[in-house]
């Protein structure tokens, strides 16, 4: 089950994240997904994941994610990955600014019958911030 779990969100990062597909994020995230690390204001479950999605691909879109490392358990799954991408759009309210960013993650996620139904993540955003000169 671990391995499964694993291919589930490699997946997921492939298809929804680096090719920008978010109409497929239905295919990896349940509807009523729990996320314990959401921005404020966003919706809940699968609608607010997508929005996050959304914020990224338009402020870098051209970004892509690598997995570096990526550990299983049981149910859940641990991915230190990183998105770059050049910042082209607003992001968090801080408008374009042409530097190629590089936002580190740590993301970890619970899966059930094939979905990601849980997610809790660290997010170097500071980092990102400095990069883009907000901070």
């Amino acid at each position: 089950m671990p391995n499964d779990s694993k291919a589930v969100v490699q997946a997921f990062v492939e298809e929804v994240q680096n090719k920008g597909n978010i109409d497929a994020a239905g295919n990896f995230i349940a509807p009523d997904l729990v996320d314990h690390s959401s921005l404020p204001g966003l919706p809940s479950g699968l609608d607010g994941a997508k929005a996050i999605f959304s914020m990224i691909r338009a402020g870098f879109s051209d970004h892509d994610a690598v997995i570096h490392d990526q550990v299983a358990e049981g149910d859940k799954v641990v991915t230190r990955k990183s998105f770059t991408g050049t910042h082209d759009g607003e992001f968090l309210g801080v408008p374009p600014t042409g530097r190629r960013v590089t936002i580190d993650v740590i993301d970890i996620v619970r899966v059930q019958d094939g979905l990601i139904v849980e997610h809790w993540n660290t997010v170097n955003l500071l980092g990102a911030m400095q990069q883009m000169g907000a901070a």
